[in-house]
């Protein structure tokens, strides 16, 4: 068994750690005001309902795809979470953090090609046809003689 790509790891671990910041975040502010309206939560993170319903949505995604679509969530939560960061919207280093590891796990992962099936392993058994012949194999009906 091979170990888990870095976009396996990164989805599972930030999936599940998302989640629980969501849902440990509505205990200290459920209000559905504006983005930049956050309470202080945990000494270190600005929540408000908003923020904790991103984080348990895309934390919930990410454990749910981390086995199918690892990559591809890595890279969208990579984009979005730097973006949050840049801009200033929530805590600016727990959005650093998250989105630099996700654009680093897509760059840690390469990309899965296409499998092709070898010539042997197709899934029905393969019959193998004889050649046709060029010759009719009944004579026509109005050729009996």
């Amino acid at each position: 068994m091979e170990p888990p790509s870095p976009a396996r790891l990164y989805a599972t671990v930030a999936g599940a750690l998302l989640v629980v910041l969501g849902i440990v975040g509505f205990f200290y502010d459920a209000s559905f005001t504006g983005l930049h309206d956050t309470e202080p939560a945990l000494g270190v993170l600005e929540v408000n309902a908003w923020f904790n319903l991103l984080y348990v949505l895309t934390g919930a995604v990410g454990v749910l795809v981390a086995g199918v679509a690892s990559r591809s969530y890595a890279l969208a939560m990579g984009v979005l979470f730097t973006a949050l960061g840049i801009f200033g919207l929530g805590t600016q280093g727990l959005h650093l953090a998250i989105g630099l590891l996700g654009l680093a796990a897509v760059a840690g992962t390469p990309r899965e090609k296409p499998r092709r099936r070898s010539r042997g392993s197709k899934r029905t058994k393969s019959v193998r046809k004889e050649p046709r012949n060029s010759e009719p194999r009944a004579k026509p009906a109005g050729d009996r003689a």
